[in-house]
């Protein structure tokens, strides 16, 4: 069997198979309103309150577009890539390279934010197309070298960082456009928080769309679950499942933009410590859920600074018991997806 030939992600053959799909309901949406609706009466400061929430909508929006990535590459391709924080980091740094750049120039520093996330998913694209061919491809089918050769790529890659960026964080100033906030009754707004909202809820509905309506969406799930009928149909799905490995990657730079501004400062160990959140996020929503990737990074997003701001002793773990509180009302996530 050649690498070419190797299977990638879930195979159910049969002429039964269907193509996988989240089960919706209205009860996550519920408990998501359920918990702004308490931390209202619990901050008792509406001006504190709205702040709060915009701030932790837009984190959550952030780790949904870092995990975004880590959810398609696990969920469509069954690939524990725990190398997916390499990516994060190399997109924050690379924007710190573009910004730098920029500025010995007349270009205006909004224009070169959008500059910087284009490069940073180029280049992260490009790495991830290497670390699939080199990292990935050996271990298709093989959870545990899955997870120690994934590791082991991160630490090399966060010693490139290292060895290129240097060993300090580096700091990533906001545009000057984007600095300040809005006064929205008595609550100040972040103008960066609005623009990075905007930006996650366009990954959203662009991935939404791409795998419920398009031709290339409703090939990619029905390569999980029949690959070899796929094939057979003139497809070449070995293309297409590293298609998604690199858009994951894209995606997970575009993130490391995002999170490296909301920050104003990058590290090479950000995306190591980014990764416990999206463990998190992926195992609240559902293994392999665009939806349930985005309600659960909302979720984590919202418990950590309702949490940090009532009680800050119990900031670091209460993502933690949110995750084992989900999972003991919904074993399989808050939408898991069907027949895989």
């Amino acid at each position: 069997m050649t690498s070419s030939d190797k299977p990638i992600g879930n195979e159910h053959h049969g002429s039964q198979a269907v193509l996988p799909k989240a089960q919706f309901d209205l009860a996550p949406l519920f408990l998501l309103i359920g918990l702004t609706g308490s931390a209202w009466l619990a901050v008792g400061s509406h001006s504190s309150w709205l702040t709060l929430t915009v701030a932790g909508l837009t984190m959550g929006l952030i780790i949904f577009v870092i995990a975004s990535g880590l959810t398609l590459v696990f969920g469509l391709m069954d690939v524990l890539n725990f190398g997916h924080g390499v990516f994060i980091a190399l997109g924050a740094f690379v924007a710190t390279s573009v910004m730098a750049f920029g500025a010995q120039t007349d270009l205006d520093d909004t224009v070169l934010l959008f500059i910087s996330m284009a490069v940073a998913m180029a280049v992260a694209a490009a790495l991830g197309f290497v670390f699939e061919r080199l990292i990935i491809r050996p271990v298709y089918g093989l959870d545990l070298k899955q997870i120690l050769i994934t590791m082991g790529g991160m630490i090399i890659g966060e010693e490139l960082i290292k060895l290129t960026w240097g060993p300090l964080q580096i700091p990533l100033p906001l545009p000057d456009a984007l600095r300040g906030s809005w006064l929205i009754h008595d609550a100040a707004i972040e103008k960066y928080r609005v623009f990075a909202s905007a930006v996650g809820l366009l990954v959203f509905a662009a991935l939404l769309i791409t795998l419920t309506r398009t031709k290339v969406g409703l090939l990619i799930r029905a390569g999980v679950q029949d690959r070899s009928m796929v094939e057979a149909l003139g497809y070449r799905i070995n293309r297409l499942f590293v298609g998604v490995f690199v858009l994951g990657s894209a995606l997970a730079g575009l993130g490391g933009v995002l999170w490296g501004f909301y920050q104003q400062s990058v590290t090479a160990q950000m995306g190591s410590q980014v990764n416990v959140l999206i463990f998190i996020v992926i195992i609240i929503g559902g293994l392999g859920s665009i939806l349930g990737c985005f309600v659960g990074a909302l979720l984590v997003g919202l418990v950590a600074n309702y949490a940090g701001f009532l009680e800050p002793k119990i900031a670091l773990f209460s993502n933690i018991a949110l995750m084992v509180a989900i999972l003991l009302w919904r074993p399989q996530g808050l939408y898991p997806v069907s027949n895989r």
